[in-house]
């Protein structure tokens, strides 16, 4: 049933990478994946082409708000990247390999580093709203893992290892990036849950007490998926709500979460097309 079925997940990335190239003969080289309100990054794409993601075969579609759903390909930063518009999350309904699939789309298209960003909750009391956190190192707790199931040997080995999934480099240069410009950055861990409701006082204080810095609802089983394909990896993420320490905890609505990561998008912007230059 396993093999049945990953043969049929490289049937449909075959169809969508067919599709994909029949619509352009454009070849990225770099990958980037943009999350909550963090969708203007496109405006500084010199644009080749946009293909909706209802257009390809197999393609999710994104159903949440600050999501727009198109793949867009030009050039940012001297570099030939595709952007998506949007990601799908587990909560959404779609399974892993579903919510994956874009990334491993972009691999046969020929990317070799991908740039995940995302908004997030705070649960350190260093980190406050509108700060970025540069992604070091995360907590899987969402319920499915990306690669259960019969290996994709074309694709990646069975057992990647995962002791450093997001480049090193890449990091100290954001970093470096993020200083020079004076923006508050800080290297963080973060935890991926599944969502869509967001946590409790007992669940933030217990996030705090395993070692996560940001909690959110996504990237890291992109970032799975990615290493498993061999793909260098860069994350980024605005801080949107503080919830640590728990006496500053504020309920949160999706309107304050867009609002404050469209405040805190240039920054993010910012950092991200000066890393894309280095690369």
């Amino acid at each position: 049933m396993y093999f049945c079925a990953m043969q049929n997940l490289q049937t449909k990335l075959n169809e969508a990478v067919a599709f994909i190239k029949a619509e352009t003969d454009f070849l990225p080289e770099k990958g980037i994946i943009l999350g909550t309100g963090l969708g203007n990054l496109v405006k500084d794409i010199a644009i080749e082409k946009t293909i909706d993601y209802e257009q390809i075969p197999h393609f999710p579609l994104s159903t949440v708000e600050g999501h727009t759903g198109r793949l867009i390909f030009g050039e940012l930063s001297g570099k030939k990247v595709v952007c998506m518009q949007g990601r799908f999350h587990y909560y959404e309904g779609y399974d892993m390999k579903q919510v994956t699939f874009p990334v491993r789309v972009m691999k046969l298209l020929g990317i070799d580093q991908i740039f995940i960003s995302n908004v997030s909750g705070s649960v350190n009391a260093d980190i406050e709203k509108g700060d970025l956190v540069i992604i070091k190192d995360h907590i899987y707790l969402q319920y499915e893992n990306p690669l259960t199931g019969a290996n994709l040997d074309e694709m990646g080995p069975r057992f990647p290892d995962m002791s450093e999934p997001y480049n090193q480099n890449l990091i100290k240069r954001a970093m470096q990036i993020a200083d020079n410009k004076g923006f508050r950055a800080h290297k963080g861990v973060y935890a991926s849950v599944p969502g869509p409701n967001l946590e409790t006082k007992a669940e933030y204080n217990y996030l705090n007490i395993i070692g996560a810095d940001i909690v959110g609802m996504s990237t890291v089983p992109e970032v799975i998926v990615a290493v498993h394909c061999g793909l260098e990896v860069f994350a980024i993420s605005v801080v949107t709500d503080k919830n640590f320490p728990i006496s500053e905890v504020e309920k949160v609505t999706v309107e304050e979460v867009i609002k404050i990561a469209l405040e805190a998008e240039p920054k993010m912007t910012s950092v991200v097309k000066e890393l894309l230059a280095l690369v």
